[in-house]
This record gives C-alpha cells, sequence and structure tokens, in this order.
C-alpha cells in the first residue's frame, strides 16, 4: 500500500540477499561463501549490498527498510551509508504489537504456493479450505519457523537486540509509534499519514 501511495520501494534484507547472490555482485559472492557455511552474514555485508541497491535509479523517491536496522550498531552504519549520499532517515516507525499477539498472528500465517496471498488460521481463513481465494491454488505453504516456540525465541532477541532502536530513534526526532493492535484499515491510515509527513 505504501509503494503504491507514495512511489517508494520496500527493501527486505532477506530479499536483498537472495538477489545479490543471483546476480552475483562481489558483495553478493562474499554473502553467498558466508551463508553456504551456514554463518550469519555480516552487518559489513549487508550495508554493501544496500548501498548497491540504494544507488539503483528505482530508489531515488525513498524506500521503506524492512527488517534492518535490527541493532543500534546496524543503525549507526545505515546512518554513515545515507549520510555519503547527503540522505538520512525520514521516519523509523514502531508498530506496538503485545508480545501474546504476535505468537498468535505469527504461528497461524501462511500463504498461497501458487499465487503468495497470505492467510490466517484466525484471522483470514480461505473461503474453502487449503484452496485460494484469489487464484484457486491448493498448493498452501508455511514457514518451517512459523511457530509458537520459534516466535517466543524471536521475541526475546527483539526485547534485547531491537527495541534499543526506539530509544535510538527518539533521540534522532524520527520515532513514530502506532498502536498496531487495531482495526487495519485505521492502521494504514495512520502509516500513510507517517509517510506522507515524512515524505513530503
Amino acid at each position: 500500500m505504501l509503494e503504491g501511495e507514495f512511489g517508494l520501494v520496500q527493501l527486505s534484507t532477506g530479499d536483498l540477499l537472495r538477489a545479490a547472490v543471483a546476480a552475483g555482485t562481489e558483495a553478493g559472492k562474499a554473502a553467498k561463501a558466508v551463508m553456504e557455511a551456514g554463518e550469519l552474514v555480516s552487518d559489513d555485508i549487508v550495508i554493501n549490498i544496500l548501498r548497491d541497491r540504494l544507488a539503483e535509479p528505482d530508489c531515488a523517491r525513498g524506500v521503506i527498510l524492512d527488517g534492518f536496522p535490527r541493532t543500534t550498531v546496524q543503525a549507526q552504519a545505515l546512518d554513515a551509508l545515507l549520510a555519503e549520499s547527503g540522505q538520512g532517515i525520514n521516519a523509523a516507525i514502531s508498530l506496538e504489537v503485545d508480545d501474546a499477539a504476535m505468537v498468535t498472528r505469527i504461528s497461524g500465517r501462511f500463504t498461497c504456493g501458487d499465487c503468495g496471498e497470505g492467510y490466517h488460521d484466525t484471522f483470514k481463513a480461505p473461503k474453502i479450505a487449503e484452496t485460494c481465494d484469489k487464484c484457486g491454488g491448493t498448493g498452501m505453504k508455511r514457514r518451517a519457523d512459523d511457530n509458537a516456540e520459534t516466535v517466543a525465541s524471536r521475541l526475546v532477541a527483539y526485547h534485547e537486540q531491537t527495541a534499543p532502536l526506539i530509544a535510538y530513534y527518539t533521540s534522532k526526532g524520527v520515532l513514530k509509534s502506532i498502536d498496531a493492535m487495531g482495526d487495519i484499515d485505521a492502521i494504514a491510515a495512520e502509516l500513510g499519514a507517517i509517510v506522507k509527513q515524512a515524505t513530503a
């Protein structure tokens, strides 16, 4: 919704890593070697891949970063990267959600293997079980890590590593918080208002 309304590009670090590996860029080759060794890709490699992607023409109007930064060290590296081209963060948006609700939301989600349409056991089940409302496909997929135990573990990591970003971006005057426990249309409207102000 934000991409379409504001002409921004959503950048997910996971997608960027996979694309860089597939394209065989220098940063992609470095990432591939690390991933094949079963290790985590370093912040330096991620920043280099992000630098390459931000230089592409479709990013000129701005981007929405998804899944990065996750730590204050990454946030500082991102600030340094953006400063190279006279850019900066316009808004850091914190979607405030109850931990128990996160477990329910994530552990119940699945997608159509054919078209990618998203579903949820509780909140958005397909009209006909195991059949996509959008394309009629029957190959529903769940991520192996979308289970209550893994989500609870991710939340511990979030509170230890990522939650400090709230103070970091508050100190820079760019943090915006949204109560993400409410109606999706209201949340979308609030997100849109923040992005509109940030890109004005």
